[in-house]
Formats: C-alpha cells, sequence, structure tokens
C-alpha cells in the first residue's frame, strides 16, 4: 500500500514536470519554477551551477527569461561568455537556436553583432538554415548582410561562402546582392566578397540595393576619393604612387576547405603577442612605423583602393556597355553619371560615357558639361576639348530647360569654394570660370536670355556675385591696410639704420669703423633692400586701397598687385632678418656661442610669413 502510494506521488510530480518542448512555447507551465538561480551563475560565469539546475530543469534550456526576453543562450552571449556558449550549444536542438527573444532577434543575430567568430561557426554547423533565416527585424536582411553592416568582415566571408547564391542573387530580385556589393564598395579595400558575387552576377551593378532608388554603380560613382583623379598628389607623392605595385583585387574563396578556421581566430589573435616579441617582428613593426611616417603606407593603401575601385568601374562599365537595360536601369546608370560629375571622377565618366552618349541630360535638361561648370569640375569639363567641333559646338549652344547655356552655369555661384582661402580668390576663380567658358561658346550664346531670370549670363554673373565682390573689396582692403602699418615701419627702422651703423664712424675721417669688414657690407646691403622694397610694399598697397575694386578688376589687376605687395613685403622683412644677424656677427666676432642661436631665432619670422603667406603666393 505504501509502495503504491509512493509511485502514484512520483507519477503526479512527473506529470507536473515541464518538458523541453514545453519550454519552447512561451513556458507559461513553468510559473512555479524559479528560473533566477540560472540567470544568476551566467551572470557569474558559473557554467557548473548552471548546468546542474539545466539538469534539474531541461526547459531551462529554451525559457525565455532574460532580461531582454531571450534563452540562457542570448544571456551568455549578451555577456560573451564563450565557454558558456559553447556548452550551451552542445545541449540545444537546431530549433533551439532559431528561438527569438522579445526583440525578434535570435541568438545568433546577437553573435553577428559582437562578431563572435568562432561561435558563428558553431551554430552555423548545428543548423545550417541560420546562414539563410532573415532577420525580420532589421530589415528582413540575410545575416551575411548584418556581417557586413557592422564591419564583421571574416565572419562576413566565411557566411558568404556558406549562404545559397540564389539568396543573393534571384530572392527579392537580387537585392541582397546588390547591397552586399554596396556595403564592399563601402569599406574600404574589403572589397573581395564584392569582386567575386559581381565577377559572377554582371547584373547585379545595376540592381537596386536597400537604399532606395540607388544600385551599387550609383554608390561607386558616390564614393570619396576613389579614384586618381580626386586625389591632388604632391610631385614626391605622385612619384612614389605611380611605383607602387599592387595586385588586382581576388575574389573569396568559398570552398570550405580555404575559408578561414573560425574556431582557431582565437589562438592566432593569442600567438600575435609572440610574433611582435621576436627578433623579425621587431623590424618588421619598425620598417611599417618608418613607412607609415613617411606616407608610404597610406599612398600603399590609396593605390590599393584605386586599383579595385577601377577594376569594379571596369567590370560595371561592361553591363552599361552591353546596352541591353530596362528604364530603371538606365535611370541608375544617369544618375551615377552626374553624381560623378559632382565629385569629379573622370574614370566614372570615360567609362560610362563609352555607352552612354555625351549629350545625356538629367531631368533639368543639362548636359554633363553644364553641370560640370556649375560644380566647378575642372577635370570633367576639360573633357569637352577631346570631342568634335560639330559635337562641342552643339552642347555649348544648347541650353537647359530653363534656357540656361553653359555659361549660365558660369554665371551661378559655386558651392565649392569654401577650399579656396579668402573672399578675393574666390572671386579671381569665378572669373576664371567665367571667362574660360565664354571664351569658347558662339557669341549668339552670349546674349540668351533665361526663363526664369530673364537675364543674359554676364548679368546673372554680376547679380550672383555681387555679395562676394563686397567681401572680396573687405578682405583686399583689410590686409592692404595691415600690410602698409607694417611695411611703413620697416621703412622707419631700416632708414634710421643706415644712418646709425654698427660700431659708429671714425670721428676723423668719419668713415665707418668696420667699414672693411665683409658683414658690414652684408649689413649696408641687406639694409639697403630691405628699404627699397619695404617703401616698395607700402606704395603697392596703397595702390590697392584706392582702387575702384571693379569686378573685372578681382580677375587680374587686384591678384598681381596683392601678390606684388606681399613678396616685396616679405623681400624686406627676410633682408631686415640678414642686417640684423650680420651686425650681430660684426658685434659679437669670436662669440659664435651667442650669435648662431639669436641668427637660428632671427629666421622664425621669415619661416612664419611664408608658412602662412605661401598658400597665397602658389593660388
Amino acid at each position: 500500500m505504501a509502495a503504491s502510494l509512493v509511485s502514484s506521488i512520483a507519477n503526479h510530480l512527473n506529470m507536473l514536470k515541464p518538458s523541453p518542448e514545453e519550454g519552447l512555447h512561451n513556458n507559461k507551465d513553468e510559473s512555479d519554477v524559479k528560473y533566477d538561480p540560472l540567470y544568476d551563475s551566467l551572470k557569474r560565469g558559473d557554467w557548473n551551477a548552471a548546468k546542474e539546475f539545466i539538469d534539474r530543469h531541461p526547459g531551462a534550456l529554451t525559457y525565455r527569461g532574460s532580461s531582454s526576453g531571450g534563452t540562457a543562450l542570448h544571456e551568455a552571449i549578451e555577456r560573451k561568455q564563450l565557454h558558456i556558449v559553447e556548452e550551451l550549444l552542445k545541449l540545444m536542438t537546431e530549433k533551439d537556436l532559431e528561438i527569438e527573444d522579445g526583440d525578434g532577434f535570435t541568438a545568433f543575430f546577437y553573435a553577428l553583432l559582437k562578431g563572435m567568430a568562432a561561435i558563428v561557426a558553431k551554430m552555423v554547423k548545428k543548423n545550417k538554415n541560420l546562414v539563410t533565416k532573415r532577420f525580420t527585424n532589421s530589415k528582413d536582411r540575410t545575416p551575411v548582410l548584418v556581417a557586413c553592416g557592422w564591419g564583421h568582415w571574416e565572419i562576413a566571408r566565411f557566411l558568404y561562402s556558406r549562404t545559397p547564391i540564389h539568396v543573393l542573387t534571384q530572392d527579392k530580385n537580387g537585392r541582397d546582392g546588390a547591397q552586399l556589393i554596396s556595403y564592399c564598395l563601402v569599406h574600404r579595400n574589403k572589397s573581395d566578397i564584392g569582386w567575386d558575387l559581381l565577377q559572377k552576377y554582371p547584373k547585379l551593378a545595376l540592381t537596386e540595393n536597400y537604399s532606395l532608388g540607388h544600385s551599387p554603380l550609383n554608390t561607386l560613382a558616390g564614393l570619396h576619393s576613389a579614384f586618381p583623379s580626386e586625389v591632388p598628389l604632391s610631385c614626391w607623392q605622385r612619384l612614389i604612387y605611380n611605383n607602387i605595385h599592387v595586385q588586382q583585387p581576388q575574389p573569396v574563396p568559398i570552398n570550405s576547405d580555404v575559408c578561414v578556421n573560425f574556431e582557431e581566430l582565437e589562438d592566432d589573435k593569442r600567438n600575435r603577442r609572440y610574433l611582435i616579441s621576436s627578433v623579425t617582428g621587431f623590424f618588421q613593426g619598425v620598417v611599417k612605423n618608418l613607412l607609415k611616417l613617411l606616407g608610404v603606407h597610406d599612398l600603399h593603401e590609396m593605390r590599393l583602393h584605386h586599383v579595385g575601385m577601377l577594376e569594379f568601374l571596369r567590370l560595371m562599365g561592361d553591363v552599361v556597355k552591353s546596352r541591353d537595360l530596362d528604364s530603371k536601369q538606365t535611370d541608375f546608370v544617369l544618375k551615377a553619371i552626374f553624381r560623378a560629375v559632382e565629385r569629379g571622377q573622370v574614370e566614372f565618366i570615360k567609362e560610362m560615357c563609352k555607352a552612354i552618349p555625351l549629350m545625356t541630360r538629367d531631368e533639368r535638361g543639362r548636359s554633363i558639361f553644364h553641370y560640370a561648370v556649375e560644380c566647378r569640375r575642372e577635370k570633367v569639363f576639360n573633357l569637352i576639348y577631346g570631342l568634335s567641333e560639330y559635337d562641342r559646338n552643339a552642347i555649348l549652344t544648347s541650353a537647359d530647360d530653363f534656357n540656361n547655356t553653359i555659361l549660365h552655369a558660369a554665371g551661378s555661384l559655386s558651392a565649392h569654394l569654401n577650399h579656396i582661402q579668402g573672399a578675393a580668390l574666390q572671386m579671381q576663380r569665378e572669373l576664371q570660370w567665367f571667362k574660360e567658358v565664354e571664351s569658347i561658346v558662339p557669341l549668339p550664346a552670349l546674349e540668351t536670355i533665361n526663363f526664369t531670370e530673364k537675364m543674359t549670363a554676364r548679368e546673372v554673373f554680376t547679380e550672383n556675385h555681387k555679395e562676394l565682390v563686397k567681401e572680396g573689396e573687405e578682405s583686399m582692403k583689410g590686409t592692404a591696410t595691415s600690410c602698409t602699418v607694417v611695411g611703413a615701419l620697416i621703412v622707419t627702422i631700416m632708414f634710421a639704420a643706415a644712418f646709425t651703423v654698427p660700431g659708429g664712424s671714425n670721428q676723423d675721417t668719419g668713415f665707418p669703423i668696420f667699414l672693411g669688414k665683409k658683414f658690414f657690407r652684408v649689413f649696408l646691403i641687406s639694409d639697403s633692400i630691405s628699404l627699397f622694397s619695404s617703401t616698395t610694399s607700402v606704395m603697392i598697397f596703397l595702390g590697392i586701397l584706392t582702387s575702384r575694386y571693379a569686378e573685372d578688376d578681382f580677375l587680374r589687376s587686384l591678384p598681381t598687385k596683392m601678390l606684388l605687395g606681399l613678396f616685396t613685403l616679405f623681400l624686406s622683412i627676410a633682408a631686415m632678418m640678414v642686417a640684423f644677424s650680420s651686425t650681430l656677427f660684426i658685434l659679437l666676432e669670436g662669440e659664435s656661442w651667442v650669435s648662431f642661436p639669436i641668427i637660428l631665432l632671427a629666421g622664425v619670422p621669415i619661416a612664419s610669413f611664408l608658412w602662412m603667406q605661401f598658400p597665397v603666393f602658389f593660388k
């Protein structure tokens, strides 16, 4: 009787004990079970306590009891407890990995976000469907896209090698594949996945991605410094750049045998410490840092980026040349071309215009060259000189939908003047553009009146640049006034110095005492040069102050006067420092330990003047 009673109670308790399946479905039957000990042990990183609890309550594996409504696996991944995550994965089934938390995300999603490469590999090995399961609460994107979006490129390569190609190229009309290529283009020197995909499915170049109205071609056109024409380099930088040889971009391997072994990734990171401590690693580090210091490393990275982007451009250009484009794809190409014009990407425009006529116009009826003038892209505009005379005249005489000619475009106020120092130089650059375009347009275009302002191009230019002319006048007057004061002070000093020579004069003959010393001659010559050049600079700056400041004066007259004034002022300062230094040599003869440091300090004003005013001289 007693044994029967015990058996009945045991059976009753077993009926109350929740099953793993019950834990999967909201777990409401487990409300009597306290799951706090499990999550407390996870917070402490105590796997033994967590395992003991799970053994007593198997439903705890799938119970969503974390603060975010996730499972124990969610909690362990959130805390990056790799050992506990690996142990939990051994206990969980394939379906358990697809459980979502309160926000609708699986544990796999969080492993991606945190860049846990080894865990991602183990989860995919356990459930191969994870690579194709879209994250509905993350814009319905595939895991490989999420990995790329968060910059986890090693994981992205791994997932790409295991994602069925139709998921990227056919599902959702190929938007995932197009977005993947766009991600690779945006992230510098991370283009291997996109290159592999584009080589196999070139049409993705003109497939709409998740950026509304954009394709990978539009992404390429909008990249900053993607092509050599966009990057200004000095002579020595250009020399180094042209002699750097890099390999063409290589596709990512998709054979699982040659893909990165993510389970060994953490060991690789630990092993790098030993490389640094080795002699070879030390010298490699020295060379690498030296190359960085000299800028060679940056130039190599730039060259590598440019070569990769040019290969992408060539491949996309082949797609455009196929001429088998629908209206939407044609719209992508046109938008990309005008975006490239805005950025000054000559290489892009040349490649696209092999298939799209140069007479192509945008929605406002502007040609490529109209827009190039409007954006002040000199290299793009210069392409017009490579056209036949007939085509060139056709473009120069054409007008947009508002009857604005290319000269009207030159008459607009540029939005790209911030890189030019000072309003006066900005006005000069605007006049240079207008005069250049004016010199090549046919005469009838000079008198063309637009529909909006009812003005000719010259009238449009004058109207749009009124404020810039005023700012230029104020800028030049302010500079001229300051320089006049400095020049006048130098005149006063050097005039007085000529009659109070170092060492004084001989009372009997009236000649200077140090007349026979060579440094005294240096003093006399430099004093004279300083006096004459400072006087000249004062006269030039007075001429600037009394100018009429007409619009056309900013083209040559005023900038030339300013250039000459600054040059003569610099010459007077330099000569004054030479006169000062030669005087020290005369007075402190034999005391070089005193004179040399002082003379070096005398070069500081000259160097500072050059440093601050050299950009003005150059421009």
